[in-house]
């Protein structure tokens, strides 16, 4: 069975840093990590070399037709934002869309995506600078300019710069599960996990301080200890800071609440368990923190849209693909 293919497109005047991101995610043999080996193909609208906006001339092997038979095909970016992109891009979007590709808009490569239609009626994230532009150009997109992505199933979109990072890690984590995501993330020394409605702009501590160390410990010995209770007083006391301290900085340097971004640690560690493991519910309930397996099947169904169960029986479904698929 072929390599899944995912293909970037590039145009002239691209960012290199924005075709950077699906490049470090995809391009690279993974295949150490449980991930497949990924036929990485960048495709130009153009013909000829494309010159980059800082002044790199890059040489592209493929033309739009590469993306017909892709499994993956993804926007990085987008420019000249107020016209309409080629009407050969936009047919081959919806060609390979019709083929079954996840189509994947990254940063302002959403306004591209959102100028084929498919993302009418539909979420989508961007930039936050450029939020407001979109909905004007595109008044049938719920355009939702605070989270850092969003995925409708076929179509993916997500905000600027670093959240593209967080988007393809999702796409890795959604068809290839958690521990195969966070084995990803922690080789490219990435956060392994940013929920998409995680905001976008977050605020970074400019200097290290001994609350600051204190505070990371804190976060560092609840994620080891997700099966014990945590409050968010304890938590904080831990971290030398009082409640309301602790509540304001964590907001601005992780960007959600702390019960928020405790339960998604505990659904990614339930995920991790239903993968590898074949414990029972109760006993990945208790060792996930959420006490009973009703707990869990309503945070689990609540963040992934799928109860636990269905979610192992899935995952083993794909993984038992993938190993009848693999050459020989």
């Amino acid at each position: 069975m072929a390599d899944p293919i995912v293909a970037a497109i590039a145009f002239d005047g691209i960012s290199p840093f924005h075709l950077s991101v699906p490049c470090l995610v995809f391009a690279e043999d993974r295949t150490t990590l449980g991930l497949p080996r990924f036929e990485f193909r960048v495709c130009a609208i153009e013909d000829g070399p494309i010159r980059t906006d800082p002044g790199l001339t890059i040489s592209v092997p493929h033309g739009l037709s590469a993306l017909d038979d892709a499994d993956i095909v993804i926007l990085p970016s987008w420019k000249n934002l107020e016209v309409p992109p080629p009407a050969a891009l936009i047919e081959a979007l919806r060609r390979a869309h019709r083929g079954g590709a996840l189509i994947v808009g990254l940063c302002l490569g959403t306004f591209a995506v959102a100028a084929t239609g498919l993302l009418s009626g539909r979420r989508a994230a961007t930039h936050w600078a450029f939020s407001d532009q979109l909905q004007a150009l595109y008044p049938d997109i719920l355009v939702e300019p605070e989270v850092l992505y969003i995925d409708n199933g076929d179509v993916v979109t997500s905000a600027g710069v670093a959240a593209g990072l967080d988007c393809c890690l999702h796409i890795i984590r959604a068809r290839y599960g958690a521990e195969a995501a966070l084995r990803l993330a922690r080789q490219i020394v990435l956060s392994p996990h940013r929920q998409g409605g995680q905001a976008q702009f977050i605020e970074r501590p400019i200097a290290r301080t001994g609350n600051a160390d204190r505070f990371a410990q804190a976060l560092d010995t609840v994620r080891k200890t997700l099966h014990a209770t945590h409050s968010l007083d304890s938590v904080a006391a831990t971290a030398g800071l009082t409640r309301r301290t602790f509540t304001r900085r964590f907001q601005k340097t992780i960007g959600t609440s702390f019960g928020d971004w405790l339960i998604d640690q505990r659904v990614a560690l339930a995920q991790r368990l239903l993968e590898a493991t074949e414990k029972s519910m109760d006993t990945v309930a208790f060792e996930a923190g959420f006490g009973s397996a009703t707990s869990l099947r309503q945070h689990f169904s609540a963040r992934l849209r799928t109860t636990p169960a269905q979610y192992r029986r899935e995952f083993s479904k794909n993984v038992q693909e993938r190993v009848a698929q693999a050459p020989r």
